[in-house]
């Protein structure tokens, strides 16, 4: 019977030591990070993510390297972590294109928006801008959309390319004003600005940041700004809304999401940490010079920000026919 007891107290630390546990949660991070960006280098994405990526891995006490996966709007990039182990070591920089735009127009996207991933944390969000060039005749949206009703079709607007949430803008304000504009479609939003400046298209919705120059120069005239409130960079133009477009809101939105299954605490771990990194006065001053509003909040805020959007654009979307394969 000792012999018995003895074997038992024997083996009972080592039946501990090998019994599976239910994640490596206590020992996260031991080594390095994969932060996915869905788009190529240099665009607000891919800077953020290296911003972001930096103070993370020193927060955490290890290394954080970003790894860009451009290709089909952000699907390419995306679907690599739906399909990534959901182990805390693959995250994500998302946008409204991947994560709202995308599942809102494309029906066979190789990942499911919501279902393939968790939620970490809203970055901010990037105000556009309506602008038209020096020398229109549109000073005011009511003018522009007058324009449009008194000539169906004749009134065009610019974008950044199919898909994006300038175009998605533009298909926006036809919806909710019902008047007929046509869509001119660029590969990048800097052609697309171009061309409104020297008038060879009527307007555009543009993020605030490469445009901002311009217009204080007066080499474009900004007609309203698409967000619930005024902009502090633009003070005297107008919101949408002021401007005779009630409820008009379209804001490109930076998030950072892991795979779906990912152990909350993780999650809860990252948000808190990316949160912090978010109040640093540094990283403010960078968003603020890429015209990005800091948002932050919890994972579920951004969960539900998202779905909202999501739905927002499909009825958009199915409202003027716009769909994307």
């Amino acid at each position: 019977m000792k012999f018995r007891h003895f074997l038992v107290a024997l083996c009972f630390p080592l039946l501990a030591c090998t019994t599976p546990t239910v994640s490596a949660q206590p020992g996260w991070p031991d080594r390095v990070i994969t932060y996915v960006v869905p788009y190529p280098a240099g665009g607000t994405t891919d800077i953020l993510a290296r911003l972001i990526a930096q103070k993370l891995g020193q927060a955490l006490h290890t290394t954080v390297v970003v790894e860009n996966r451009p290709g089909a709007t952000g699907a390419i990039g995306s679907a690599f972590v739906a399909r990534a182990p959901a182990d805390g070591y693959t995250l994500l920089g998302a946008s409204t294109a991947s994560h709202a735009i995308n599942p809102a127009l494309n029906p066979k996207l190789p990942y499911d928006a919501i279902k393939s991933f968790e939620p970490v944390v809203m970055i901010g969000t990037i105000p556009s801008v309506l602008i038209v060039g020096p020398n229109s005749p549109y000073r005011t949206v009511q003018a522009l959309l007058a324009a449009a009703k008194a000539k169906p079709g004749a009134v065009t607007f610019a974008s950044g390319g199919s898909g994006t949430i300038l175009q998605m803008s533009g298909e926006l304000l036809k919806v909710e004003r019902k008047v007929s504009i046509t869509h001119v479609p660029y590969k990048g939003d800097v052609p697309a600005i171009q061309d409104v400046m020297a008038g060879h298209v009527d307007f555009m919705f543009a993020p605030t940041a490469p445009i901002l120059p311009q217009v204080q120069a007066g080499k474009l005239r900004a007609l309203g700004v698409a967000t619930k409130t005024r902009l502090a960079s633009l003070p005297a133009v107008p919101t949408m809304a002021e401007a005779g477009v009630p409820g008009f809101e379209a804001e490109q939105w930076q998030a950072v999401f892991a795979p779906a299954g990912t152990p909350t605490t993780i999650v809860q771990r990252l948000n808190t940490e990316i949160n912090r990194i978010l109040k640093d006065p540094e990283v403010v001053a960078h968003l603020d010079k890429l015209g990005v509003k800091v948002v932050g909040g919890t994972s579920q805020q951004l969960a539900d920000y998202q779905k909202a959007d999501i739905a927002k654009w499909s009825r958009v979307g199915k409202a003027v026919g716009v769909a994307l394969e």
